[in-house]
């Protein structure tokens, strides 16, 4: 029988449980998870797969808050061949029950709270074979204990006939869904291990993980973004620190309680842990580096995040699809007043980035296009979507829904997403730009700008802004304070004035949220 590939999961698992079996894995909500029972507790759920009758690439589906015993399941999964679904706890019932008929799971877990959306749509899923409620009135995993019944706690992985290999599938992230109904991004083992491989080879550091780290995972592990980086930490030995969701007030307690030294969020995520009364200078003294991501980050916050965190900041851009990070903006390019500060960074170690116009072609420096990307780390496929797959994935070039443009030295800046393009009377209208020039004054703590339909120009330019506490202005105000910054076919005729934008986990804002709010008081009576 051939060695499984030394670039499984599996593999990684087995290494740390007999090198440093003690060094905690996990750290969550006062428990702690050492690499030893790690690999045990793993072992037995493959074990428990097995038993009930699942197969190498079947798939099973987790709704849940995530704790130590979700990454239990991850890496169960990883030992058998059977590919997770994670299933995001905030979605509706209508896309929680997309994602199941689409994965075809065969299986689900859930916990108690969420079990009414996955409940109404058992009934016409010929596929799933059994619902287990993983938590219980005395345990976070009870039902998952339970469930798990007595199994062998051995390392299954070396029984696969053939061997884990570093191409196959390991977990189905779906997007976001920001447009149309969410896809299932396939992603294999490899994608856990290209980056940290080729920023070793490379001798970087711009964004890293070391065994001795302590790791504060913001995003939730539901989506890629988390997976990827509590996989990273996983996969050099680092020990994670783990929130069941996201609470300023709990992340900020949690840096000075367990010496967090890395972590990564959203802009937004940063500025609410700044904003927490008992964010003072001690509370961040044991990072050493903060990385943000997943949505675009102000000159003025990123004054702050420099003050406030006394650490190196790294900026990374990546997709689902991408796997794994694409560029970096170093800690380097964080030196205050540099230009490149607006940019994505560059390509990291190993990636490749290139702008195509609508036919493809590649497009010179400073030119607008679409963002096309190689990296080692890209997802396999679209389940069940081969003609998508083939559209967006092409000799191992990705093309991503972003528009941007490669300066001179090869940094990336960002546009805005493809489809939120604005065309008024003809003229591309990029909604990051208006809404950079809207952020730079004062009264305006967050805006997002969307395309309205016109019957004159096509489309006119709608903002929604959220004021900064104790300021008040209007649309005219505004009007006019753009005046002179912007091109006046950019410059937003309506605007809205909100409590707050709607945002996906990540910090993503739903702009097809705000498009479908504004057709609906648009269609009222």
């Amino acid at each position: 029988m051939a060695a499984p590939s030394t670039e499984t999961i599996a593999a990684r698992s087995a290494l740390h449980a007999a090198r440093r079996p003690d060094h905690p894995a996990i750290l969550c909500d006062g428990r702690e998870v050492g690499y030893a029972q790690l690999h045990r507790d793993s072992n037995r759920t493959a074990h428990a797969l097995r038993a009930a009758g699942l197969a190498r690439g079947d798939r099973i589906a987790y709704l849940g808050r995530e704790n130590e015993h979700y990454y239990d399941l991850a890496l169960g999964c990883a030992k058998t061949g059977v590919v997770l679904v994670p299933i995001n706890w905030r979605l509706t019932a209508g896309e929680v029950d997309h994602i199941l008929r689409d994965s075809g799971a065969k299986l689900a877990f859930v916990q108690g709270e969420f079990r009414a959306a996955l409940e109404r749509s058992r009934d016409g899923l010929p596929n799933l074979r059994q619902v287990v409620r993983f938590d219980g009135a005395g345990h976070r995993a009870e039902g998952f204990l339970a469930w798990k019944g007595d199994v062998p706690d051995t390392d299954p992985s070396g029984d696969l006939e053939p061997a884990l290999h570093t191409d196959d599938p390991m977990v189905q992230m779906y997007t976001s869904g920001t447009s149309g109904l969410p896809k299932g991004v396939v992603l294999a083992h490899r994608t856990f291990f290209a980056f940290i491989d080729q920023m070793q080879r490379a001798g970087c550091d711009w964004i890293d993980w070391r065994p001795v780290d302590r790791t504060l995972i913001c995003f939730p592990g539901l989506h890629s973004a988390g997976m990827a980086w509590f996989m990273h930490a996983f996969n050099v030995g680092a020990t994670s620190v783990i929130m069941e969701t996201f609470v300023a007030e709990e992340a900020v307690r949690l840096i000075p309680k367990h010496a967090v030294t890395t972590m990564w969020a959203a802009p937004a995520m940063l500025d609410m842990m700044m904003a927490e009364r008992d964010a003072g200078p001690q509370t961040f003294a044991s990072l050493r580096k903060v990385v943000y991501g997943g949505a675009p980050i102000s000159p003025s916050q990123l004054a702050r995040c420099r003050e406030s965190f006394g650490c190196e900041l790294a900026q990374m851009y990546a997709a689902a699809e991408t796997g794994s990070v694409v560029t970096c903006l170093t800690p380097a390019d964080h030196a205050q007043d540099n230009p490149r500060l607006t940019s994505a960074g560059r390509p990291c170690p190993g990636n490749r980035v290139r702008i195509l116009d609508e036919e493809g072609n590649e497009l010179p420096a400073g030119t607008i296009g679409q963002v096309s990307v190689w990296s080692p780390a890209h997802f396999l496929e679209y389940w069940q979507q081969p003609e998508n797959t083939a559209k967006a994935l092409q000799d191992g070039w990705l093309k991503l829904g972003d528009a941007g443009y490669l300066d001179e030295d090869g940094y990336l800046f960002l546009c805005d997403r493809i489809n939120d393009t604005i065309i008024v009377a003809g003229q591309n209208i990029y909604p990051v730009e208006v809404e950079n020039a809207l952020r730079a004054h004062e009264a305006v703590a967050d805006v997002a700008v969307v395309g309205v339909p016109d019957p004159r120009w096509g489309e006119t330019v709608r903002a929604c802004v959220v004021l900064a506490p104790g300021h008040q202005v209007g649309g005219r105000d505004l009007m006019v304070f753009l005046r002179g910054r912007l091109a006046d076919f950019k410059i937003p005729t309506s605007y809205d004035f909100l409590p707050e934008l709607p945002r996906n986990p990540t910090g993503k804002v739903l702009r097809r949220e705000l498009r479908q709010r504004i057709a609906a008081e648009t269609a009222a009576p």
